[in-house]
């Protein structure tokens, strides 16, 4: 009961102080994924010890990757959003109903796409390109990760339950001990250390997906040991007790299963970029995926931010609390871009010297440094439409996040990167072009539709009172 209380006196002091409230919420959530996107840079520069193959082979799984763990992140952004808006109007009942609806939803995504993955993933790996040894490769890495899925899925859904109720320290200090296993693990399972005095399995790139997948386990046990036993939230859960309800389910649904959606078709986008790649060579699929895991540094702050605003957007907007709703969106914003510019001028600067981290291939860190050089100018308006995003999603709104993804992906991003590469014969600059092009309509877009959304609100609070 302690715990509750203390937790409910959180939810009451956002109100207070909204700017300050934000970095409460965000500070937590930075740590957390700085945690973790160390680890993703230290586990790619093992891989990378084992050659450009090895990194193009992780590189075909992003996408099914993001396919696998779509839903998870999209309705996990709905459970976060529902539970904000209950807890926002006092509905303390609904918010740990639909808690409960989200460990239902976790244990259908967990059975569904363990088997759908086991039976279909080698040739979904082959349809995006993959083929020969790095077909092998990507395949080592995949049936393994799928094996260790459903640890990550209820823990997916476990941090969304936990944001909803304005909680991300606990799931901070979660992420933060998954990953130092990760991190002591990599090196046991990859490489065979009996050469270095040591004890090694030489698993290679299966070493890497066990290693992940142990954490995670650890991860999951620790979830259910605090919020099931110890009662380490302000959600309660009453499983036994549990009834479906259409209502609290259509709730989480509007706004995650067009948030899922959006992460499936990027899933796409990036195996339509693989597939492109490919074309040019296996480095330059390797040299992406390197600048993926280097432009996490940049997306860190943004979805930081991002994710604290869902929660006190909703809150506000539930409790009706106007005035720190529009405060709160101007300041998130705001400060997003400012962080996000900062980021990507470091970014810019020392691109060559992270890209070396990885590897000694020079054409791998080549196109890897152009990439991010390129994309650093748009990465401040990513941070704008990114957090108008979650605006939008602690609104109750799924649908603009959707919208907004395929025309970014489907309408321009893929159909110009697969016209400039295959029909204008264009270097792989092009397909870079093609993506800032992409985003600076999603920019647009996204900030129109925030602005007008806001308005509509701030209309409908006048006339009411």
């Amino acid at each position: 009961m302690e715990i509750t209380s203390k937790s409910k006196s959180r939810l009451e002091s956002f109100l207070v102080n909204p700017s300050k409230s934000l970095w409460t919420l965000a500070i937590p959530i930075m740590f957390g994924m700085g945690i973790h996107t160390f680890y993703n840079i230290v586990d790619m520069m093992f891989i990378g010890r084992l050659g450009g193959n090895a990194i193009a082979g992780v590189a075909f799984n992003m996408p099914v990757f993001f396919l696998m763990l779509g839903l998870t992140m999209g309705l996990g952004a709905g459970v976060t959003a529902s539970i904000a808006r209950f807890i926002g109007e006092d509905k303390k009942t609904h918010a740990d109903n639909s808690a409960e609806h989200a460990l239902a939803m976790a244990a259908v995504i967990a059975a569904v796409f363990t088997i759908a993955g086991l039976l279909f993933g080698n040739k979904l790996l082959a349809s995006f390109g993959a083929e020969g040894e790095i077909l092998t490769l990507a395949w080592d890495y995949l049936y393994i990760i799928i094996i260790g899925l459903p640890f990550m899925v209820f823990s997916g859904f476990f941090r969304s339950i936990l944001a909803g109720e304005g909680d991300m320290k606990f799931p901070m200090m979660v992420a933060g001990l998954g990953t130092i296993l990760n991190i002591i693990l990599d090196p046991l399972f990859i490489f065979d250390l009996e050469n270095y005095g040591g004890v090694g399995f030489g698993m290679g790139v299966k070493g890497a997906a066990m290693a992940t997948v142990i954490s995670q386990g650890i991860v999951f046990i620790v979830f259910v040991y605090m919020l099931f036993v110890k009662k380490h939230a302000y959600i309660t859960f009453k499983l036994k007790d549990f009834t479906p309800s259409k209502e609290i389910l259509w709730d989480i649904i509007k706004v995650g299963l067009p948030a899922s959606m959006s992460m499936i078709i990027m899933a796409v986008g990036q195996g339509v970029f693989n597939k492109i790649l490919i074309n040019y060579s296996p480095q330059t699929v390797a040299a992406y995926q390197v600048a993926g895991r280097l432009d996490m540094l940049i997306f860190l702050p943004i979805f930081a931010i991002a994710g604290s605003m869902t929660t006190l957007v909703g809150m506000f907007y539930g409790g009706k609390n106007i005035e720190q709703l529009n405060a709160i969106v101007k300041y998130g914003i705001s400060r997003a871009f400012m962080i996000t510019l900062i980021s990507s001028t470091f970014v810019y600067i020392f691109a060559e010297t992270f890209a070396s981290w990885f590897t000694q291939d020079q054409e791998i860190i080549g196109v890897a440094v152009g990439f991010l050089r390129l994309m650093c100018f748009i990465y401040p308006f990513v941070a704008i439409a990114i957090t108008s995003g979650r605006v939008m999603q602690g609104l109750g709104k799924g649908i603009p996040v959707l919208i907004i993804t395929t025309v970014r992906v489907l309408g321009v991003s893929a159909p110009l990167a697969l016209y400039f590469s295959f029909v204008l014969d264009k270097p792989v600059e092009w397909n870079w072009y093609a993506m800032m092009i992409s985003t600076g309509i999603a920019f647009i877009i996204a900030v129109t539709w925030v602005r007008v959304e806001l308005k509509k609100i701030n209309q409908s609070f006048s006339k009411s009172s």
